[in-house]
This record gives structure tokens, C-alpha cells and sequence, in this order.
């Protein structure tokens, strides 16, 4: 047996071990957990980029439509599968691990990856993507360039010649797209952002537009409007506050001094505060039983809601008094509630709409298959080596487990108001 199926085989132990365990306390460890999330990514990630890499997507990749969708969403599903599907898995492809079972598929699955950018962006490709027609490319545009961002050697530096220039000639076609007013500025920040990044000719003014505009949207207590108004749903977790962190981040790192970078730099750390307690407020949403409300649109996404969650333990940033283990314990019993619901995948393992198990229902008119990849952003903390704090803790239960159980816990507090 092969080391990487022998790893597939272990991650599948434990994936079985770990549905079967009700409580962090009841001994899990965090090399089980790792096993689980990365048994999970696999599930996610090699149907697709098998398939991309043979430059077979389009042919064999089934599209399932929401109810109330229309047959144009097929123009779009192949980009948004592959682009939300790097954005999450992509620090996982470029975290140091020593010599293992893991290293092995993670170096396969990023050679894959590198192929489908090939495929993604080669005009003669039967797989060529779409960056142009319609409104939604740059959406998923942007995940593409967001997964280039999070592993710029693993799908920026190992690429070839042809291939990078391929991406960038692709990502900066879609500055075609008016984009919407609302968090959809940030998508077209995040494509000039990581143009930035790569060193090519990109629009600051794109990017300065976006973050203004969100900061004049900022509603308090940790929490944006998406565009003027406030809605109900994880929109800040799933696009807005990762995105704003890391294009303002991106920006001031390649930027020369100005006024313009000095004022994104002033607004950078109230995005961090507040990103802190947004991360705050996600981690006490896990219910003790790894649920959470089912609250606003794209709940499709699934565990994709706690992108910036997992984002904030990627950077170290959690906030005081949310420690690693328990964040690491509470997303694995979220991912495990929806993963391991009967129905999420079909028979060839793509996944299906739905948040615990097949639920067409929960599909708005932009849903289709490949939007459903976004989930993958929910494993972020991959990107973080195993002997990190975050999986080499103790387990340890999360906060609403803990207060439910009589736990006697300090009490919640807002982010104090700023100074407009």
C-alpha cells in the first residue's frame, strides 16, 4: 500500500472516529482532528482537480441548479468551483510539513492545482474558464487570485512562464465587470490587490474605493453592512472582513508611502480590532451540539460561515480568551455536523446543495454546484504545521458548551465604539 492511500486510509479512521465521538473531553487529539480535516479537504478537493488537470471539469463536473435558478448559472459554476476551492485549501498547500503520508497527497493535490491553473486559463483549454460574460466571473475571479495570494510558492512561483502569464492576463480581464455596491467591491480589490502582489501593473483606486466604501459601512460591535444596509447572514465571515484584512495588507506591503497608503494604514488596525471580535462572536454561535443559526442567505456554504474564524488562528490573532484548542474543537464538531450528513455528496463525491445534507431548498437563484466549494475556506487553519498550538492542545470544549454546562465564564462584552 502506498504511503498516500495508507494516509487516505488512516484519515478515513479517524474521520469514522471522530462521528462517533460526542466531546472534545472525551480524549480526542489534535493528530486525530488534523487527520479529519485533511481526510475532509481530500473529499473536497480531488474530484475537482483530477478533473481540471485532465482538463475534463466541464465534461464530467455534474451542475446541479437551485429551484429558483436559471441554466446561465452554468456559465459561471466551473470558475466558482475551482476559485473557492483554492482560497480554502491553499495555506494547507503551502505549510511546511516534514516527510509523511500528508506531504505526499499535499504535494500531489498542489501539483494538480498547478495544473488546473493551466487548464483554468489557457484559451485553447476546453476547461477555460469564463472571466468576462456576466457579472459573477469576478466573483470567483477573485477566490482564484485569494487562493494565489494564500500560497504564492505552491500556485504562484512553481508555476510556468506560459501559465502565470496566462493568470494575470485572465485575472485582469475582469476589470470589464461593474461590480455591485456592496461587498462585491472587494472582489475587484482583491484581483488588483494580488496584482500588486505579483509585481504587475494593477489600479490602487479600486482598491481605495472598496475599503472606504466598507469602512463608511461599518455598523459597530464588530459587524459591516454589506453595501449601505445591514443584512442578517455571515457575509462578513464569508467575503467581507477576510478579504478587507488581506487586500489592505497586500496593498500597504507593495505600495510606496503616501497619503493614500498612510490612511489605509490608520484604517487597518480598527479592521483588525474588529475582525478580532467578529471572530469572537462566530465562535460563540457553535452551539455544544457543533451547530449554529441558520440565519440569511448562502447557508449552502456551510462551514464556510467560519472562514474568518479560522483565518484569525491562521494569523495567531484569536481573540483574548478564545484559545486555539477550542476553536479547533468547535469547528471540527461544525464540519463534522455537515460533512457527515447523509446526502452531501453524490455518488461521484460532488458536493450537493444543502447545509447538513441535500437541501435544494436552501439554493437562492445564484447557487449552483461549484458555488458550494466555498465551504473549503472553512479549513483555513491547515495552514498551520501540526506541532502548531492549535492542533498539538489538549481538546478543549468551546464556549457555549462550556457556559450550557454551568461553567461559570466572564461575561461577553462589545467592542467599544470608535471615534467617527
Amino acid at each position: 500500500m502506498s504511503s498516500r492511500r495508507q494516509f487516505v486510509r488512516l484519515a478515513a479512521g479517524a474521520a469514522s472516529a471522530a462521528a462517533a465521538r460526542v466531546s472534545p473531553a472525551s480524549g480526542a487529539s489534535g493528530a486525530d482532528d488534523r487527520a479529519y480535516w485533511v481526510e475532509v479537504l481530500r473529499r473536497l478537493a480531488a474530484p475537482l482537480l483530477t478533473r481540471l488537470a485532465k482538463r475534463r471539469l466541464k465534461a464530467d463536473m455534474p451542475v446541479e441548479l437551485s429551484p429558483s435558478g436559471s441554466d446561465a448559472q452554468r456559465r459561471y459554476t466551473h470558475l466558482e468551483a475551482f476559485g473557492r476551492l483554492l482560497a480554502g485549501i491553499a495555506p494547507w498547500l503551502e505549510v511546511s510539513l516534514a516527510p509523511s503520508p500528508e506531504r505526499e497527497l499535499r504535494d500531489e493535490l498542489a501539483g494538480l492545482a498547478r495544473q488546473g491553473l493551466a487548464a483554468a486559463t489557457d484559451l485553447r483549454s476546453p476547461d477555460f474558464m469564463n472571466f468576462t460574460e456576466g457579472r459573477q466571473p469576478v466573483v470567483d475571479a477573485a477566490f482564484l487570485a485569494y487562493g494565489i495570494l494564500r500560497a504564492p510558492r505552491a500556485l504562484w512561483r512553481e508555476l510556468d512562464a506560459t501559465t502565470r502569464s496566462n493568470v494575470v492576463a485572465a485575472l485582469r480581464s475582469t476589470r470589464v465587470i461593474r461590480t455591485s455596491f456592496n461587498n462585491h467591491l472587494l472582489f475587484s480589490a482583491m484581483v488588483e490587490a494580488w496584482l500588486c502582489m505579483a509585481g504587475e501593473d494593477w489600479d490602487p483606486m479600486r482598491v481605495d474605493y472598496a475599503v472606504r466604501a466598507h469602512e463608511l459601512w461599518y455598523k459597530g460591535d464588530g459587524v459591516y453592512g454589506d453595501g449601505p444596509e445591514f443584512h442578517w447572514d455571515y457575509y462578513n465571515s464569508f467575503v467581507i472582513q477576510p478579504m478587507l484584512l488581506d487586500v489592505l495588507e497586500t496593498a500597504l506591503a507593495r505600495e510606496p508611502a503616501s497619503d493614500r497608503t498612510r490612511q489605509w494604514s490608520e484604517m487597518l488596525k480598527p479592521v483588525r480590532a474588529r475582525a478580532a471580535r467578529y471572530a469572537a462572536i462566530l465562535e460563540r454561535l457553535i452551539s455544544p451540539e457543533g451547530t449554529y443559526p441558520p440565519i440569511g442567505r448562502s447557508l449552502a456554504y456551510r462551514f464556510g460561515a467560519f472562514q474568518l474564524l479560522g483565518q484569525m488562528a491562521l494569523r495567531h490573532e484569536l481573540p483574548s480568551g478564545t484559545t486555539p484548542a477550542q476553536v479547533r474543537c468547535a469547528l471540527t464538531a461544525v464540519i463534522r455536523r455537515s460533512i457527515e450528513a447523509a446526502g452531501t455528496f453524490d455518488s461521484e463525491g460532488w458536493l450537493r446543495i444543502g447545509l447538513a445534507g441535500h437541501q435544494p431548498g436552501l439554493g437562492e437563484g445564484y447557487i449552483s454546484t461549484g458555488s458550494l466549494y466555498l465551504c473549503s475556506t472553512g479549513l483555513l487553519p491547515l495552514g498551520l504545521p501540526p506541532t502548531d498550538p492549535f492542533w498539538s492542545s489538549a481538546p478543549a470544549d468551546w464556549t457555549a458548551r462550556r457556559l450550557w454546562r454551568g461553567e461559570n465564564l466572564p461575561a461577553d462584552a462589545a467592542l467599544p465604539s470608535e471615534k467617527r
